[in-house]
């Protein structure tokens, strides 16, 4: 006996009803490009790959990301404008030249801000490390977790570092950050801003005669070849940040928006683990070269030269109010 009129249209119905949330559920799975200008074996190249593995995994495939690392998509001014436009999905940066574009998160770089590696993560950790990803909307990104950086310290290729009297007349590379190049002119050094890729070639050619960054940058990049001074000044503990862009933010549903966001944590203990067993193999491996380590630095001068620097600061209420909160955090 033939369906009923109505039952026949109740079961088109209900077909076409599936075959439309078929529809949009298959338009929503896509691939996410994710951008990294460090190398491949660099610990926030592997936590972006580990964050897109528990992606794959939570969606059952629906949704991945494929990471370019290695400046593959340009250099990080770059990939932070075209994350903004949506032009890139995931951009990990560092703080640094993501303030130019988003000054709500200047404030975690402001030098010798932090007393150890450990205060900075109670930091990042707490209330205002949520409250900073959470004020990058503002600026046109979705923050969604932070990746250590470690201690930037000073080295060249002319004489050790151990007082302001001889960082003067040095040309030094600094990020590409008005904050940046204020901090060198204070202490004394001449401030050359250069791209991240650039470096090696600005150490070879004379251009600059040394940079500031972390044990892991200084080894992977073959600047230690170029500069056998290492002054442990560390002068800044800027973090990385993992930011989104709105477009792609915006076509998530809530619960892919929580895988998301908690792979992307997941993914933030899963590098610092990496991170410091880098550092000290870095270190290690710098040593090995013959590179001279100097330490027992007198901080003092250093942090009292950068007097303006917090001065310029507490000019806004609300940085200084998050600077004295940050100071609090024991």
């Amino acid at each position: 006996m033939p369906p009923s009129r109505p039952t026949a249209v109740f079961c088109r119905s209900i077909l076409a009803l599936c075959l439309l949330l078929l529809s949009v559920s298959v338009t929503q799975a896509r691939e996410f490009r994710a951008a990294d200008n460090q190398v491949e074996d660099y610990p926030t190249v592997q936590a972006l790959q580990f964050m897109a593995k528990l992606v794959a995994e939570r969606t059952k495939g629906r949704h991945t990301i494929r990471v370019f690392h290695s400046r593959q998509l340009g250099e990080e001014r770059d990939t932070i404008d075209a994350t903004k436009a949506g032009a890139i999905d995931l951009n990990r940066t560092n703080i640094v030249p993501l303030g130019v574009s988003a000054p709500s998160v200047n404030v975690l770089a402001m030098p010798f801000l932090f007393r150890s590696v450990e205060h900075l993560h109670k930091v990042l950790d707490s209330s205002i490390g949520s409250e900073i990803l959470e004020s990058l909307q503002t600026h046109g990104f979705v923050g969604l977790t932070f990746y250590d950086s470690g201690a930037r310290s000073i080295y060249n290729n002319v004489r050790p570092i151990r007082s302001l009297a001889d960082l003067k007349g040095l040309k030094i590379r600094v990020q590409q950050s008005e904050l940046m190049v204020e901090m060198l002119k204070a202490l004394g050094g001449e401030p050359i801003e250069l791209s991240y890729g650039q470096v090696l070639t600005g150490l070879t050619t004379k251009l600059i005669d040394g940079a500031e960054n972390n044990w892991p940058s200084y080894v992977t990049t073959g600047h230690y070849r170029h500069a056998a001074y290492y002054s442990l000044t560390e002068h800044l503990m800027a973090p990385e940040v993992l930011i989104m862009s709105q477009k792609a933010w915006a076509g998530l549903n809530d619960e892919d928006r929580r895988i998301f966001r908690d792979a992307a944590r997941e993914s933030n203990l899963f590098m610092r683990a990496r991170w410091r067993s880098l550092e000290e193999d870095s270190r290690r491996q710098a040593e090995a070269a013959g590179i001279m380590v100097v330490d027992g630095i007198d901080r003092k001068p250093f942090e009292a030269a950068m007097a303006g620097l917090y001065a310029k600061a507490a000019r806004d209420p609300a940085t200084a109010r998050m600077i004295e909160r940050i100071r609090q955090i024991q």
